[in-house]
């Protein structure tokens, strides 16, 4: 019982222990997180235009492509960027395209083979070399990605084996940037997305050739982003948002329905419960405290 029997019910929420709303915070997260990890069962997703963009770009490319991916981060905003990396790597499969994978990030050259492995790994169908291929790390940033829109094989050498382009089947007839079907683009910030579009995909406009571009981005990147779609991207995914929307395209298109989608191509669909529910929680919160706030000021002016 309240120590204050006249006080009202706002005012006592105004003076709640703040372990209470921890505990709410705590339960609204792992919650949601128990239920997706014994159920198996994620939120269903409807995909934004921009997504939707993304997906139909790739979807709409025959058979053998060739795609360009460049895993533009670091391990430390995996959490928000390696799930678009893997969905953008399974469709790739799915659709039989063959696979060119580069960074401009230090770190990002072992997400490179920790991916593919994950991915295509088990695929017999894929054979190194011949259906995709590491190009590994290259340092200059906005210079590499000059230098592969006029000379790729002088931008990339050798692979990250050290094997020299020339002895590598794929790449024959690989010259520069335009000789690819798309560029794909996952980034976390400089060099990423936006200097793609600036220094590799507007210069192909004046050979006379359109590439089409599409990205991840952090949700931090994604309004930098956003001005260059439809016309220089054909899509964009923003934060771990657009990469559960990518996801539920590609496992629909990809899964029987009824049948089991493997948690690795879920991730981003699996991080979207606690997410939701975190979030209806603050944005409930800030309403509540809102409420307080007005009617004890309005209290207070008719006293």
């Amino acid at each position: 019982m309240s120590d204050r029997p006249n006080e009202s019910f706002l005012a006592r929420l105004d003076r709640i222990d703040r372990r209470w709303i921890f505990l709410m915070m705590a339960i609204a997260v792992a919650g949601p997180i128990i239920w997706v990890g014994v159920t198996g069962r994620t939120f269903p997703e409807t995909a934004t235009p921009a997504v939707q963009g993304a997906f139909d770009a790739i979807e709409r490319l025959p058979e053998g492509s060739k795609v360009l991916i460049s895993f533009d981060f670091d391990p430390a905003s995996a959490g928000e960027l390696q799930p678009m990396a893997t969905g953008f790597i399974h469709h790739c499969q799915l659709r039989k395209h063959r696979i060119y994978a580069m960074t401009l990030w230090a770190p990002g050259s072992p997400l490179i083979g920790a991916t593919l492995a994950d991915v295509i790994g088990s695929d017999p169908s894929y054979r190194y070399g011949e259906n995709f291929v590491d190009l590994g790390y290259q340092a200059g940033n906005e210079g590499v990605m000059k230098q592969v829109g006029v000379d790729f094989p002088k931008a990339f050498p050798n692979d990250s084996k050290g094997t020299p382009l020339a002895r590598i089947p794929m790449m024959q007839g690989i010259t520069r940037l335009s000789d690819f079907d798309i560029l794909i683009s996952v980034s976390a910030g400089y060099p990423g997305g936006k200097e793609w579009v600036q220094y590799g995909v507007s210069p192909t406009l004046t050979q006379g050739h359109r590439l089409p571009f599409v990205a991840g981005s952090t949700g931090v990147q994604t309004p930098q982003m956003i001005p260059y779609y439809p016309v220089q991207m054909s899509g964009i995914l923003g934060a771990i948002k657009g990469a559960a929307e990518y996801e539920s395209l590609v496992n629909a298109k990809a899964t029987a329905p009824g049948e089991t989608v493997p948690a690795k191509y879920q991730e981003a669909q699996r991080r979207m419960a606690p997410q939701l529910f975190g979030h209806s929680l603050m944005v409930g919160l800030i309403l509540v405290g809102n409420v307080i706030f007005f009617a004890g000021r309005r209290k207070g002016a008719a006293e």
